[in-house]
């Protein structure tokens, strides 16, 4: 078999000879270049290097090996051109299609603000200082115009990538530096596409009517793109989407039909030979416009995204150490060191500059603004192919060129770190106590809130604290708070000089109808502090007294100060005298909500049905029977060390009930097909830690006999959990569930969430709290504390600026 360039003696034509060892050599180098990145990527993760900084590297030292340079010159130089520049096409199409233009549209937001002002202040810094610094002698200003505009920009996919790896996403500022990088990079890339309309690279014509006639049919071509685009692609694109649903094959001749609309829109401004349109920024500009809703623009994105990461970019970093000669490098050039530097600084300084102006009239803090801009600063790989192909056309000095380079590598090498230090800063204003039943210290007194919306929640309240202490040593303390909406009739009635018992000393409230309520919760709670006093019950009275924005937060801050383990919430809805579950309270349902999302404690909300008309469990012979639903999850966790308290009270009957997956049927095999590896080996540490928790208990509370009995079902889907849940209507007055944070057997539970009314109580809590079951069961739904998500010791959605 030949791979080697040889002339054929039948005619002109080119064919590969196999047997010339430079060939083998290119495709040794090829396959070099893939498996080092992925060894370097690996040995570069725990520093958080995206693969932009492997491939450079590797890039630049294949791309210097006198081999590989030889064996790349001549011909093969010209068809590596060729690849880089239809892997630049692709490049720029996906990241303009994963935009969106129509926020250029709507009022500013806080981002576009930020995005401004860090491109307007780095602009002006770099235009000023570039001109005094020579970078070339070919149209000088306008280069300087390109570099500014270049030190300006951010490289969206790059810093996405980056917050992404490092996982502060969901965090308030990933999402700011996320959403003002790519309105940046969106600007600047709209902004490259008017400049080389009327800035021209190319040489300047013989007279300047033809510069003119040239950029006016450019512009023309531009606005036919935009407008054809943006009119056009919808109705096909749709009408492919309607045509493919999901979960269907995508019809082949749809597929072609797409991809051809594709090609058309995106190559159709540089068909006229005197347009001399760049088919980069085309098709940026072809894949800014086009919908990136809908199945056949996710599956474009997909498949082009997977090429690009796998395929060209370790070629196109090749090119780029192809393109930058080391031999050429003059390291003694004192004046390209100080562009370097120069142009650092302007990207630095500028960036932060922008964006703490901007932060300070936002009301941001200066550090994390500061290193937002630091973020902004990064650049990708349009950035590098501009300054790699200033140095083929001869627009800079080899050694000016990789100068260049060099800066923008460097931005993403040292945002990894920024992202790190925002990270060390936040964890250090979260509590770094654990606050959950799971992880309390058995010598330490219990600590549970109760909240109170009025006195028909009195009755529920006293069970509660009586069944959590059952004889417990040494002892617990219960803070009954009553959760009152600060209306202005309520403000009114404000006195300075608060009374005793109420978390908001500074004030007295004097509405009559809220002290009557107050004085007949004060009277129960303090009677059954009374009744169990030397029993190592405390009971102390709490008041929460806020609007509906601010009381979740106050309720939070008050479980923080008083380290509770537990928040034990009213659900919205009360009981009616029919027994069914009223419309409920919109203000309280939204602070049951904020407090599940930012409790420093765990939380758990009782849907009361009969739980406070039962018998009192305290009374000589009463007895109740209290069921727990196990399926797994650390939700499921922290509802089981919840049922453990319950479990010592002598008047609860205990029945554990686990809903086990039966892991031989079709679904649950299919199921895990589908999952990654990562899932995968997600799902057996959370079943792991759930198997060690339930043993645990089990040898403890159901092994040696006693109140407790255990059941356990063996189930394949939601629709056997949602019979085995109905066969357990009325047997209980409790039933005590978690909210299924964490479950690894989410195969028993799929699809009962597809029709939630309150996904508060989540897909076990809303089956049982339905009208379609009984009327004498209260649930229990528990929440763990959320103090662990992706990022050790923080939220996933964590707050710094």
């Amino acid at each position: 078999m030949n791979t080697t360039t040889t002339k054929n003696v039948c005619g002109d034509k080119w064919y590969l000879n196999l047997d010339k060892p430079e060939e083998a050599l290119k495709i040794l180098g090829f396959i070099a270049i893939f498996v080092i990145r992925t060894l370097l990527h690996h040995l570069m993760k725990p520093l958080g290097q995206p693969y932009l900084t492997t491939d450079f590297a590797i890039g630049l030292i294949l791309g210097n090996l006198p081999k590989f340079r030889e064996a790349f010159s001549g011909p093969y130089s010209i068809t590596l051109n060729n690849i880089i520049e239809f892997g630049m096409i692709c490049h720029m199409f996906v990241m303009g299609l994963e935009m969106n233009p129509s926020v250029l549209l709507r009022p500013p937001t806080k981002d576009a603000f930020i995005a401004y002002t860090s491109m307007i202040t780095t602009f002006v810094l770099a235009f000023v200082t570039t001109p005094f610094l020579h970078y070339t002698k070919t149209a000088p200003y306008i280069f300087s115009l390109a570099l500014s505009l270049m030190a300006s920009s951010t490289g969206s996919p790059i810093l996405t990538r980056v917050i992404a790896n490092l996982k502060i996403r969901k965090s308030d500022l990933g999402k700011l530096a996320s959403a003002a990088g790519v309105h940046t990079d969106m600007i600047s890339t709209l902004f490259y596409c008017f400049g080389f309309i009327f800035f021209p690279t190319e040489k300047p014509l013989a007279r300047p009517l033809h510069r003119f006639f040239r950029a006016l049919l450019m512009f023309c071509l531009f606005l036919a793109q935009v407008t054809f685009t943006s009119i056009v692609s919808p109705i096909f694109l749709n009408w492919v989407n309607n045509e493919n649903p999901e979960g269907k094959p995508l019809k082949g001749s749809h597929l072609v039909m797409s991809l051809a609309f594709v090609v058309l829109i995106c190559s159709f401004p540089t068909w006229p030979p005197e347009s001399m349109y760049n088919p980069i920024l085309s098709a940026f500009t072809a894949g800014l416009f086009l919908p990136n809703k809908g199945r056949m623009s996710k599956w474009i994105i997909n498949k082009i995204n997977y090429l690009l990461s796998t395929v060209f970019y370790p070629i196109f970093f090749f090119w780029v150490g192809f393109i930058i000669h080391m031999r050429n490098f003059d390291i003694t050039d004192k004046m390209a060191w100080a562009r370097f530097f120069a142009l650092l600084g302007t990207v630095i300084v500028g960036k932060v500059t922008g964006t703490v102006l901007c932060g300070l009239l936002l009301g941001y803090h200066v550090p994390e603004t500061a290193s937002l801009g630091l973020l902004l600063t990064a650049k990708g790989h349009f950035h590098v192919y501009l300054a790699a192909l200033a140095i083929r056309t001869n627009r800079v000095k080899n050694t000016t060129g990789a100068m260049i380079i060099f800066v923008i590598v460097l931005t993403v090498v040292y945002s990894p770190f920024v992202v790190m230090d925002i990270i060390k800063r936040a964890r250090k204003r979260v509590p770094v106590h654990i606050m959950a039943l799971q992880w309390l210290d058995p010598t330490t007194e219990l600590r549970i809130l109760i909240g109170l919306h009025g006195p028909h929640n009195i009755g529920s309240t006293l069970n509660l604290m009586e069944i959590c202490h059952g004889g417990r040593e040494p002892g617990s303390i219960f803070y009954a708070t009553d959760m009152v909406e600060l209306t202005d009739e309520i403000a009114a009635t404000l006195k300075k000089g608060g009374g005793a018992g109420q978390s908001n000393d500074s004030v007295t409230i004097t509405d009559r109808s809220v002290t009557e309520m107050r004085e007949s919760i004060t009277a129960a709670v303090n009677g059954y502090g009374e009744l169990r006093n030397g029993q190592g019950v405390t009971v102390r009275r709490m008041l929460a007294l806020s609007t509906f924005v601010t009381m979740a937060q106050d309720v939070c801050g008050l479980a923080d100060e008083l380290m509770v383990s537990i928040i034990i919430l009213p659900f919205h809805k009360r009981l009616n005298p029919d027994g069914t579950l009223d419309s409920g309270h919109a203000g309280f349902r939204h602070v049951n909500r904020k407090i599940l999302k930012n409790a420093p404690c765990s939380v758990g909300i009782l849907v009361d049905r009969s739980f406070g008309q039962t018998e009192e469990a305290w009374r000589p012979g009463a007895s109740m029977d209290i069921a727990i639903i196990f399926i797994g999850g650390r939700d499921d966790r922290e509802a089981l060390a919840f049922a453990a308290q319950v479990a010592r009270h002598p008047a609860v009957k205990l029945k554990v009930i686990r809903f086990l997956e039966d892991k031989s049927s079709q679904n649950a095999q299919k199921r895990s097909s589908i999952l990654n590896r990562a899932s995968v080996v997600e799902q057996e540490e959370e079943m792991k830690l759930d198997d060690e928790c339930f043993a645990e208990f089990y040898e403890r509370y159901i092994a040696g006999g006693g109140r407790v009995s255990y059941m356990e079902k063996h189930l394949t889907n939601s629709s056997e959990t949602f019979t085995a849940l109905k066969s357990l209507d009325g047997e209980y007055g409790l039933v005590i569930v978690g909210r299924g944070g964490g479950r690894a057997s989410s195969g028993l539970t799929t699809g009962l969430n597809d029709w939630q009314q309150c996904p508060e109580l989540g897909p076990i809590g809303d089956v049982l709290s339905g009208s379609d079951f009984s009327h004498n069961t209260s649930m229990l739904i528990i929440q763990q504390q959320r103090t662990r998500g992706q990022l050790e010791g923080l939220h996933d959605d964590f707050t710094i600026l």
